[in-house]
Order: structure tokens, then sequence, then C-alpha cells
């Protein structure tokens, strides 16, 4: 019976260091909240993109006629755009 308490105590210490490292990792891999955000422009997928376009085509969210079309964009957190293939900053905003 005392062999059995040996075991079960490691066992348990051991559960409890593996939830924790879980835990500590899930925690870091959240991004912190932007603090402000930039207007990609080039990436957006059609029908995918943020408000107007940067010609003056139309003044909505979702009507990209094309993928990748330079003149419609998303918002996308500060710093991201240019670590984007086709991605061009057109204005930074902060955030909320």
């Amino acid at each position: 019976m005392q062999d059995q308490k040996h075991r079960i105590g490691p066992a348990v210490a051991g559960i409890l260091a593996v939830g924790t490292l879980l835990a500590a990792g899930q925690a870091q891999a959240v991004p912190d909240a932007p603090s402000a955000w930039e207007k990609c422009a080039g990436i957006a997928k059609a029908g995918m993109n943020d408000c107007g376009s940067l010609d003056g085509k139309h003044d909505c969210s979702g009507q990209a006629a094309a993928d990748s079309d330079p003149t419609e964009w998303v918002y996308v957190p500060e710093g991201t755009c240019t670590k984007i293939v086709g991605g061009e900053v057109a204005a930074v905003k902060p955030a909320k």
C-alpha cells in the first residue's frame, strides 16, 4: 500500500507540471492586441475587402472583384502588411 502512495505522488506532480507547461504555452501563442492597424492593399481576396477601394470604384466592404487587386485592402496589425507577399501599406490608424 505504501508503495502505491510513492507511485501516485510523482504521477500527479507530473500531470500538474505538464498542464502548467501547456497553459503557459497557450498564453504565449496568443498575440498581444495591436496598438495600431494598417490598411494593407493588394492582399484582399475577392469579396473580402474592408471598406471602399483606394481608387474610389466603390465605397463598401465585400465588393472586391478579384483576388490581390492593388486597390483593395484589409486591416492588419501594424507591422505585418509588408511581411505578406503583395502587401503594401496604404495608411495606419490607432487601435481602439
